[in-house]
């Protein structure tokens, strides 16, 4: 296969779950580059898997200086980069979950600077590297267009991500870069266990698959087509759009 071949893309969060399930479909279709992660562990089993095709650069991306080091790299390995996918983010752990009588200032920037302010710096510092008529592709979340219980700010973050696909595209017409947004609902990935307790974990998946309105939980590598697409010349006509892969949770499932 080879809808990206020889594009040179950036995968933040590539090391695990849905960046990993990404950087593998990347990687089929015939793409090249960095994944970016701070767990060197899994960076290291996740390149190993990937092969020769992309390097694997630790750095945070909430550090503007390991920002500009991880596009500079890229660059100087691969060439002008055509594909940056902004991944990394998500729950922080006992900071970005509760009510807004909860989560107090410490909580609230801890999770603003992993979900919005790396996003908006991650295509900032990537911009001076990146060819003309790029991809840019941004991930979402359904918790920006329902209200669960305690998830108000992540739930807020991601509808600014959201946003940013439509205002960044904008910035960037005449570059001709464009920007979209991938909007999964609830994914098998690592950061279960983050907040499940082992021996509950089947249960909550099995709970979860049992509201989705498809059956099934989704899967990394489900997301990852959805963002070969949209790095692909396949999807040429479309910035600035949001595309729900949730197996129908945001708008059919009648979960409170």
């Amino acid at each position: 296969m080879s809808k990206l071949k020889s594009k040179v893309a950036v995968i933040t969060g590539g090391n695990s779950g849905i960046g990993f399930g990404i950087a593998e479909a990347f990687k089929n279709e015939g793409a090249v580059g960095a994944i970016v992660g701070r767990n060197q562990e899994t960076l290291d089993s996740a390149v190993a898997q990937l092969g020769g095709n992309f390097i694997a650069i630790n750095a945070d991306v909430t550090n503007l200086a390991d920002l500009e080091r991880v596009f500079r790299e890229t660059s100087e390995k691969f060439g002008k980069i055509d594909v940056i996918v902004a991944n990394a983010g998500g729950a922080v752990t006992g900071a970005s979950f509760g009510t807004v009588a909860d989560i107090g200032e410490a909580d609230f920037d801890k999770t603003i600077d992993l979900n919005l302010k790396s996003v908006y710096f991650t295509v900032h510092k990537g911009l001076p590297y990146m060819n003309d008529g790029g991809s840019i592709v941004l991930i979402g979340s359904n918790a920006a267009h329902r209200a669960y219980t305690s998830f108000s700010l992540y739930g807020a973050t991601k509808a600014a991500v959201i946003h940013f696909a439509k205002g960044f595209s904008n910035d960037l017409l005449d570059r001709r870069i464009r920007v979209n947004v991938i909007t999964p609902g609830t994914t098998d990935t690592p950061v279960f266990s983050k907040f499940v307790p082992a021996e509950q974990l089947e249960a909550v998946k099995n709970y979860w698959a049992g509201i989705m309105p498809i059956g099934r939980i989704g899967q990394p590598s489900d997301i990852g087509k959805t963002a070969v697409f949209l790095a692909s010349d396949d999807s040429s006509f479309m910035l600035g759009a949001e595309l729900l892969v949730d197996g129908g949770l945001t708008y059919l499932s009648p979960t409170k």
